[in-house]
């Protein structure tokens, strides 16, 4: 009898916890609602990352629509290929938005915006212009156009691929990749590139209720939208960290920090403080270069320009290890990172002045170490060399010397008497002065 109570109160509580279960689930899952993403920067890791979260976050809480609010110069070509899969195989149906007026997609953004079901454009924007460009810095040789040839036709084939899923003027996708067109938002939707034209994401949510649009798999859905809640996915402090740092401005500032702080350190052990910053600044340098497109042989050319200013101080080069250290550092900046999109590489105007500045600064830090080297010690046994005194009491070849303020036993090769002002040439074993007259 106590087992069948127990086993009844058991599916009592079982049965409690699971009508609980389906009522904090209805309340997510039938809570209608659109959720929209922002990227405002080149495609990278980082911007793959947040549009890719936004997506699994759409998943999860069976979201109506995702807006991907679009203003970007193009970017990685692996990062744009990682957020298209993520777009095409999303249950949950996704719009790009170029906006606002004065923005564009660019490049891998036209890549984008084709593979979205929905392609919407505020007035004043632009797309296209996603002719691919190698990052590499090849030859001027046959293998290298070649590569090129096969990279365009690569990217023509999947500009294609994904206009005609989605319905799309593909002469048009394949100029934009061939030929480098861009286009206005009105050539765009008369030419059939995006689905609508709206001013705000207001306006473009009300063009869309009750559209009915064909996924990717060719499934159709109607997207039901209206009086719908717009949650705005904020970024996280990872994020934002990550999208600071992605700067590659800020990641040259970092490098030579690093370096500086680096140098400092070595040439002042126990400082600490330097080398703390430089070895932050450090790390988070080369945690930038893992996201942006870094030349390696730019990055050592950097690191050899800091070496021959440390040997500087060891070796008499009359100043050739200098000039060298500040060509190979300005030509390690130029070249640091490998993009043809000017947004994901160091500005020449920012380049140049930080170089200059860091390599005065070098050069002005040798000079200090080069002169504390060549400067007369002023303590120890070296520090008496050189000095003057006066003779107090002297016999035959040695005798008592005033020098430094102190009174020492002294020697000397020559003829001295009291009062003969002498100068210190040797220091003894035995803390005797040799001295000579003056």
């Amino acid at each position: 009898m106590a087992s069948s109570y127990n086993e009844f109160t058991v599916k009592k509580i079982s049965a409690v916890l699971l009508c609980l279960f389906f009522f904090l689930t209805a309340g997510i899952t039938l809570h209608a609602h659109i959720l929209t993403v922002t990227i405002n920067s080149p495609i990278h890791p980082v911007s793959a990352e947040i549009i890719l979260k936004a997506l699994e976050k759409a998943r999860i809480e069976q979201a109506s629509l995702v807006i991907i609010k679009l203003n970007t110069p193009g970017g990685l070509d692996s990062s744009m290929r990682a957020i298209i899969e993520g777009i095409v195989n999303s249950p949950v149906p996704v719009a790009a938005y170029v906006s606002p007026s004065g923005a564009r997609a660019a490049s891998a953004g036209f890549f984008i915006g084709i593979a979205c079901d929905i392609f919407a454009m505020a007035p004043g924007t632009s797309t296209g212009a996603a002719h691919p460009v190698s990052i590499g810095t090849g030859g001027e040789g046959q293998p290298s156009k070649t590569m090129e040839e096969k990279v365009t036709h690569d990217a023509a084939a999947y500009i294609r691929t994904l206009a005609e899923k989605r319905g799309r003027n593909l002469k048009m996708a394949e100029d934009a990749v061939r030929l480098s067109l861009s286009y206005t938002e009105q050539e765009a939707l008369r030419g059939k590139i995006i689905d609508l034209v709206a001013n705000s994401e207001a306006e473009l949510i009300q063009a869309l209720d009750g559209r009915t649009i064909k996924r990717f798999d060719g499934r159709k859905e109607q997207l039901k939208l209206s009086g719908q809640e717009i949650i705005e996915i904020p970024l996280t402090f990872r994020q934002k960290l990550l999208m600071t740092i992605a700067d590659p401005n800020l990641a040259y500032i970092l490098l030579m920090i690093g370096l500086l702080g680096l140098y400092f350190e070595f040439a002042n052990p126990g400082a600490i403080l330097p080398g703390v910053i430089g070895g932050i600044s450090l790390l988070l340098a080369l945690f930038s270069f893992q996201i942006l497109p870094v030349n390696y042989v730019g990055l050592l050319l950097i690191i050899l320009g800091t070496v021959m200013f440390i040997l500087e101080v060891k070796v008499h080069s009359y100043g050739a290890l200098t000039m060298g250290g500040i060509a190979s550092l300005l030509l390690g900046s130029i070249m640091l990172i490998k993009s043809p999109i000017p947004e994901l590489r160091p500005s020449l105007r920012f380049i140049i002045p930080v170089a200059l500045g860091v390599s005065l600064i070098f050069i002005f830090l040798v000079y200090l170490v080069v002169r504390a080297h060549t400067r007369k010690s002023v303590t120890g046994k070296e520090g008496m060399l050189g000095e003057r005194g006066k003779v107090l009491l002297w016999s035959g070849q040695e005798g008592k010397v005033f020098v430094h303020g102190e009174i020492w036993r002294a020697v000397s090769d020559q003829p001295l008497e009291r009062g003969d002002q002498v100068e210190v040439t040797e220091i003894k074993d035995n803390l005797t002065l040799k001295v000579k007259k003056i």
